[in-house]
């Protein structure tokens, strides 16, 4: 593996696209750092200090993972790569639900230019609104940082509120250049990249702040990073393990040449959800508590109750909760991405079948039959990885600082593999050896 780099720097045009993404990747990590106009830098660091003693931050958790620790610096890429992604995730979903959008799918790559259009739109106006929303919070003192009420944004003027909303979302703008950029300039997957590079920059922080709790805090320390070594190579071995579906291609003449008469086979993957239904799921249990953040001063039942059972991960009604929802998320994104007809219906087309499987409506179901059995386990695996994080506040009293799991290990294998993969078709094509050889 350390030749195949090696090799891949000795390559000019293939050293040039590496030096470009770190590149990229380190302009990235430094607009994490930049605080926006308008923000007493001095507060925010005093207010994050605060909280990493507490549980303070877990509402925003989610958030402030996919911003690499820049959304509760107030920085001015606060917002990170969260709302492209959600704006991908709803245009996804639409082409399920409006036919405009499925026909542009289904056009090819002209179809598939116009989606992303729309998607580049819809993370400007989600920029927009998340912007606004999170400068609100952050002006009431204590609403960002619960254990910290120092005045975050001294002068509240309308002036300095438009500009720092503009400020995020020309910063959302700006991460979305740099991830295309990367994808059409650099090594590929350029998003991905972008937001693996924002949780991999907190994992030196996490694992020091393990070591500094305790009197054993060295061997906490080691034993953390032993625990997430399994525990990568156990996601790396389930993430590339499917099952594979047989097919075979009848033989048929087209004018004086025979074509088809191939073999190949459908890959079924383990966890075809990726990390999306982890996304979900914590979004959905983020809405009651972000309620009860905006009725604080509420001592109602239903407020006492939300924050009693559903902000902090360490209750048995919020874990099994959050199992149970990426379960069903997983079972639902799934179903609307692998759609077993339309496979089936392509299959009969260009005259494929599954050994002993008739075409047509046989096929569906038998795809249906074996899509079912396979993401189960992967449904199981994707909640026991998401709950690793809240295991360890309850075992280690770390969930702000225990790196290996959830939503975090997840992304950062999944785009480890997927740029090996990138950076070894490239040697192959000059003829030299890959990294899995």
């Amino acid at each position: 593996m350390l030749t195949a780099f090696a090799r891949a720097f000795r390559t000019p045009d293939l050293r040039n696209k590496l030096l470009f993404t770190l590149a990229i990747m380190a302009l990235f990590r430094l607009g994490s750092f930049i605080p926006t106009p308008g923000v007493d830098y001095t507060a925010v660091q005093k207010c994050i200090t605060a909280a990493n003693s507490s549980s303070s931050a877990d509402l925003y958790q989610l958030v402030n993972l996919f911003s690499g620790g820049a959304l509760l610096q107030l920085s001015i890429f606060a917002l990170g790569i969260m709302p492209y992604i959600t704006a991908s995730i709803i245009i996804q979903l639409l082409t399920v639900v409006i036919p405009r959008f499925e026909a542009l799918k289904q056009e090819g790559a002209t179809g598939t230019s116009k989606l992303t259009q729309y998607t580049r739109y819809l993370t400007i106006g989600l920029a927009v609104l998340q912007s606004t929303t999170y400068v609100a919070i952050a002006r009431n003192p204590g609403g960002l940082f619960q254990n910290c009420s120092n005045d975050l944004i001294p002068n509240d003027g309308i002036m300095t509120i438009l500009l720092m909303v503009i400020t995020m979302t020309a910063g959302t703008g700006l991460i979305m250049w740099l991830g295309e950029v990367v994808t059409e300039k650099g090594i590929g997957n350029g998003m991905s990249l972008l937001i693996f590079t924002s949780i991999a920059a907190q994992f030196p922080t996490s694992i020091w702040s393990i070591k500094q709790n305790g009197d054993r805090g060295w061997l906490v320390m080691l034993a953390v990073i032993g625990i997430g070594l399994i525990i990568m190579a156990l996601v790396v071995f389930v993430e590339q393990s499917q099952r594979r579906i047989p097919v075979q291609y009848a033989k048929r003449m087209v004018g004086r040449r025979m074509y088809g008469g191939s073999s190949t086979y459908i890959p079924i993957k383990v966890n075809m959800a990726g990390v999306i239904p982890v996304i979900f799921a914590s979004s959905l249990l983020y809405l009651p508590a972000l309620i009860a953040q905006f009725r604080k001063d509420d001592k109602g039942a239903w407020v006492t109750w939300i924050n009693n059972h559903l902000v902090r991960g360490d209750h048995p009604i919020y874990i099994v909760t959050y199992f149970l929802l990426i379960v069903f998320f997983t079972y639902f994104y799934v179903a609307i991405t692998f759609v077993p007809d339309e496979v089936a219906d392509n299959m009969k087309k260009y005259g494929g079948f599954i050994p002993g499987i008739r075409a047509g409506r046989p096929t569906a179901e038998y795809l249906d039959y074996v899509l079912t059995r396979v993401t189960l386990p992967g449904a199981l695996y994707l909640g026991l990885v998401s709950l690793i994080p809240l295991i360890a506040l309850v075992a280690l009293d770390a969930n702000q600082n225990f790196p290996f799991g959830g939503t975090s290990i997840l992304i950062v294998v999944g785009v480890g593999l997927e740029t090996v993969k990138q950076i070894e078709s490239q040697l192959q094509q000059r003829h030299y050896e890959g990294f899995l050889r």
